[in-house]
């Protein structure tokens, strides 16, 4: 699996080129600036990048900037965000994008290995991997707004175990709970947000976070 990695800060982008090669990954370039991003995107075309929110020459949202240009020529290019905080504009921004994969996790979760390599992998797949930090802050901004104040609490816990990209058979395991109880759960959400229901797994979740504005 071929990737394009960003990432300003030398030790941590080696630590990443490393334990994605471990992982069986090809990593075709690896880059520290915003412009050379969007060439390495275009050239190598991957079957999934990741990439710092913030990097050169700005230190805004050069990372962002540079994957929406290339998802205009590379429609559905799985990317992976590292951000070093929950930025809920940056998020938003991400998600509104419903082509292909999409991710976005807190940067300290490099360091649980497992977990990054299987967001990356999932990622690639055309599916989702969000941060349970983000998916946490975004949900509590959304509740103070009622928007899913409709839902029950074991609802909410279901909706963001959804929106970190979970299937319902992973959604039951964490829970503890049978798969058939985690599926009438999600039937009752779509249901109380007017959502249609789905058995695309990415499609699902990116319709329920656009739905909550998120």
């Amino acid at each position: 699996m071929r990737v394009v990695i960003a990432e300003d800060l030398a030790l941590l982008r080696e630590g990443i080129i490393q334990l994605l090669t471990l992982n069986d990954f090809e990593v075709v370039e690896a880059v520290d600036n915003g412009p050379d991003l969007l060439r390495a995107l275009l050239e190598h075309r991957p079957d999934v990048a990741v990439v710092d929110v913030r990097l050169p020459p700005t230190f805004t949202d050069e990372g962002l900037q540079a994957v929406a240009r290339a998802r205009r020529e590379l429609p559905g290019l799985p990317v992976l965000v590292l951000s070093q905080h929950v930025e809920h504009l940056y998020a938003r921004e991400l998600l509104s994008d419903h082509r292909g994969g999409i991710g976005y996790l807190l940067k300290d979760r490099v360091f649980e290995v497992s977990e990054f390599v299987d967001a990356v992998r999932r990622v690639a797949a055309g599916g989702t991997a969000m941060d349970t930090s983000v998916v946490a802050q975004l949900l509590a901004r959304n509740e103070t707004r009622g928007t899913v104040e409709a839902l029950t609490a074991r609802e909410r816990e279901v909706l963001g175990l959804m929106a970190e990209g979970r299937s319902n058979a992973a959604i039951a395991r964490q829970m503890n709970i049978a798969e058939k109880s985690v599926s009438k759960h999600t039937n009752n959400i779509f249901g109380k947000l007017g959502l249609a229901q789905s058995c695309d797994d990415n499609r699902r979740v990116l319709a329920v976070l656009a739905h909550l504005n998120l």
